[in-house]
């Protein structure tokens, strides 16, 4: 016999309900119905019988029906099919998270044009109330379809994305664009290729319904996310093409080739260059001592290549355009050449330091180090991007078994407008974040009708903190609440004990002042605060996320020292940073 399982079930629903259901539609079936809380299963006579079911039901009665396999066959993997084409990673990631975590998430080649994969949670009712929910659960106009994997049998040859592990830990840069686009390769390079396009020539490389785009994917085992909606109304776009280097140079020749054309076509007079973005950490490297790595370049390629100043770059936008000019043929080669410079400085600088996150790298050198040095430390972003290099200078450091706290709570303050925002429909991306980072996000309610500032408290471990304020700050940028060429200042709220709020202040007012100078954020210690039931009292930072941060773990630390006369730091320890 066939086993169905029957969702979408009122919980009003009785037995004699389905049952005349089933009658109307002369399905037949050859057992009871067994009605639980929104759900039911009923035995059909054989196959046949139970496919007919699942196609009449799922069709005229919007229930969600399904073969129900035994529980000795029941497993924490999932099969997904039909999944939507140009669906972006980060809302599959938060749809699979919302049922339990995903230890495994990798994609299974097939030659459809919707996308499947292969989901392992990390416990059987986790994968169980997936099932139940997002079988025939609708996705653009896809209808999801989800099955169990026998352990025995789960596909390992997929390539897994994002290096195998998919829950929400740490990991390298996230996944963006859509799971559909071609099969991915097998062996990526840590370093995408991005280029500008202008943007009129756009909709002919993506393709009369993605066609073109989906064409190159797949020829050149790569990803390819063109961005857009970045920039409204500018020029030129972004696009970023993952795969190994010679799927990227492979992918960027057949762009330019349709660039080429396209301007034929349109009657496009103007020379078309190939534009590189790179961050500015690699570009210095890339030019060579008095340029002379750029000029072999230019001369063994046949080009021309300039770069654009560094009064271009601001905290928001690190890269420099590389403008190549020439032959399709020669600004190929010369894209070769300029990328493997770029990737030999990045796994260089990854091989000098390895650090996870701005506030990881200052606790643990604070922690650790208990000798005068000054070295080049390299500085990741949230997402897992090298953002900006920094000279860290470290003096006597902590005292031995004065450990950081384990977890900390930040209040944050966003325009009360950005709420939405931050919460995301039905609150889903607030969920995410707060999975994401590991931390409690909670957004206070507004202490009057006309508030334009609302308080977003987050708790959780510095790593957390990090991630969590790196993701808001992020997103009121993305969201346009501040200007293009704008940075993203923020009010963030930590506690110290009130009897060390002189040590943050220092002599003079010096202490408070080095960190208003070196982090370019504003810090207000008020002397005339009332302490907390906590006996503490509230350090106010004003800034862009990268002061703040520095400045707010700095402040901690200072705090963490042996106290002066007098409420002062000793003299001799501090810590400075500059980028």
């Amino acid at each position: 016999m066939n086993k169905l399982y029957i969702g979408n079930v009122s919980e009003e629903a009785s037995a004699e309900d389905l049952e005349t259901i089933f009658e109307q539609w002369k399905i037949p079936h050859s057992g009871p119905f067994l009605v639980k809380t929104g759900y039911a299963f009923v035995d059909c006579p054989d196959e046949k019988v139970a496919m007919k079911a699942i196609d009449i039901l799922s069709g005229e009665t919007k229930k969600s029906v399904r073969n129900s396999p035994p529980l000795s066959c029941r497993s924490c993997k999932l099969q997904i099919r039909n999944i939507p084409p140009h669906m972006q990673w980060e809302v599959l990631d938060g749809l699979l998270a919302q049922y339990g975590t995903v230890e495994i998430c990798e994609q299974v080649n097939t030659d459809t044009d919707t996308a499947v994969v292969n989901v392992r949670y990390a416990a059987k009712d986790q994968a169980r109330q997936a099932m139940e929910k997002l079988n025939g659960f609708l996705m653009e106009n896809f209808a999801l379809k989800v099955s169990y994997i026998p352990d025995e049998t789960v596909t390992t040859d997929a390539p897994p994305l994002g290096g195998g592990r998919r829950g929400f830990a740490p990991r390298g840069p996230p996944r963006s664009g859509s799971p559909g686009l071609g099969a991915r390769p097998k062996l990526q390079s840590d370093v995408p290729l991005r280029i500008l396009v202008p943007t009129q020539f756009v909709g002919a490389i993506i393709g009369k319904e993605g066609a073109t785009i989906r064409n190159i994917t797949k020829q050149t085992h790569s990803k390819i996310d063109i961005h857009r909606k970045e920039n409204a109304g500018a020029a030129e776009k972004p696009i970023t093409v993952h795969s190994t280097p010679e799927g990227c140079s492979s992918a960027c020749r057949t762009i330019m080739e349709i660039m080429q054309k396209e301007a034929l076509d349109t009657k496009f007079t103007e020379e078309i260059p190939l534009k590189i973005l790179a961050h500015n950490n690699f570009v210095g490297r890339l030019i060579g001592k008095e340029g002379r790595n750029l000029k072999k370049i230019e001369v063994d390629t046949e080009t021309k290549i300039t770069i654009s100043p560094l009064q271009d770059l601001t905290l928001y936008n690190p890269e420099r355009t590389i403008t190549v000019k020439g032959s399709i043929e020669a600004c190929s080669r010369a894209e070769e050449e300029v990328m493997k410079k770029i990737r030999e400085s990045y796994e260089n600088d990854v091989a000098a330091m390895n650090v996870c996150s701005l506030t990881l790298l200052f606790r643990i050198c604070m922690a650790a180090v208990d000798w005068a040095a000054t070295a080049p430390c390299l500085v990741w972003s949230p997402c897992g991007q090298v953002c900006c290099v920094l000279t860290v200078t470290m003096f006597p450091a902590v005292p031995q078994g004065q450990g950081q706290p384990e977890s900390e709570t930040v209040h944050l303050f966003i325009p009360a407008l950005a709420v939405g925002a931050i919460i995301g429909k039905q609150g889903q991306h607030i969920k995410q974040l707060s999975r994401f980072a590991g931390a409690s996000i909670k957004i206070a309610p507004p202490d009057s009708i006309d508030t334009k500032q609302r308080m977003v408290i987050i708790a959780g471990p510095p790593e957390a903190q990090f991630k969590a304020q790196g993701r808001i700050f992020g997103k009121l940028k993305e969201e346009n609440f501040f200007g293009p060429k704008e940075e993203v200042k923020l009010e963030a709220h930590i506690k110290v004990p009130s009897f060390a709020a002189g040590r943050v202040i220092g002599k003079g007012g010096k202490t408070v002042n080095e960190l208003q100078n070196l982090t370019s954020a504003e810090v207000v210690v008020p002397r005339d605060q009332t302490p907390d039931e906590n006996d503490q009292v509230i350090v106010k930072i004003t800034g862009h996320f990268y002061a703040s941060q520095v400045c707010g773990v700095i402040s901690e630390w200072v705090v963490g020292q042996g106290k002066g006369k007098g409420g002062e730091t000793h003299p001799e320890r501090g810590a400075s940073a500059t980028v």
